[in-house]
């Protein structure tokens, strides 16, 4: 529960999705880490992740000040956020967070201008160590596979509010991670018609393709 300030935020998405993400990671990730999520909005997700993962360290970020103050409110006795807009072209990392083991983006990509999707992949190639995963999560579309009618209108409903905005294509995520040594190695899908994908780089790849269908 965030603090007794009326500058946290609630988002239902985020208070609905957050376990099984969290079930996801810590099947992915290792005991223990240094963790930089993009976009954290409200900060109910980091909020949660860092008490269920006390070996991990993470840092949340946002380029606006009101989910700044909201991140704040929900997790207090945390590493304070930072303001970061992804497409910075130097991200200025604070000391002990320049090399991370993990990179988290939820619902971000698909209600920002395309270019964010090779910024962050620039800034997970420069941030991730050897062995570091970057975890991106959302509604994307699929080559060959029948979009949900729900991601379809939601879809619709994002390109009329903004033209810039709209489900990406995950073939094209995936090129432009590529570009950066970034390789797509897990597709989980999870409920909602949204999927958690995994990249890393290309010499920690491994072969294997995940795909597990919770619930």
């Amino acid at each position: 529960m965030p603090s007794s300030n009326s500058a946290a935020l609630h988002s239902p998405a985020a208070e609905r999705n957050k376990e099984v993400i969290l079930e996801a990671l810590l099947q992915l990730l290792p005991e223990q880490g240094i963790a930089l999520e993009i976009a954290s909005g409200s900060g109910q997700h980091i909020a949660h992740f860092s008490a269920q993962m006390p070996g991990w360290d993470w840092l949340a970020s946002d380029p606006s000040p009101e989910a700044l103050a909201s991140i704040a409110a929900w997790r207090p006795l945390g590493v304070p956020p930072i303001q970061l807009d992804v497409l910075q072209a130097d991200w200025a990392l604070p000391a002990g967070h320049q090399k991370l083991d993990a990179l988290y983006c939820a619902n971000m990509l698909h209600i920002s201008p395309w270019q964010t999707c090779a910024a962050l992949m620039r800034g997970a190639a420069r941030h991730l160590a050897p062995s570091g995963q970057l975890l991106v999560y959302g509604p994307f579309l699929e080559t060959g596979v029948d979009t949900a009618a729900s991601n379809l209108a939601f879809d619709a409903d994002l390109r009329r509010r903004n033209p810039a905005w709209g489900l990406r294509q995950l073939d094209e995520v995936s090129a432009e991670a590529q570009a950066c040594n970034l390789h797509l190695c897990q597709v989980i899908k999870m409920p909602a018609n949204n999927l958690l994908l995994v990249f890393r780089q290309a010499s920690n790849t491994g072969s294997s393709t995940l795909l597990k269908d919770p619930a």
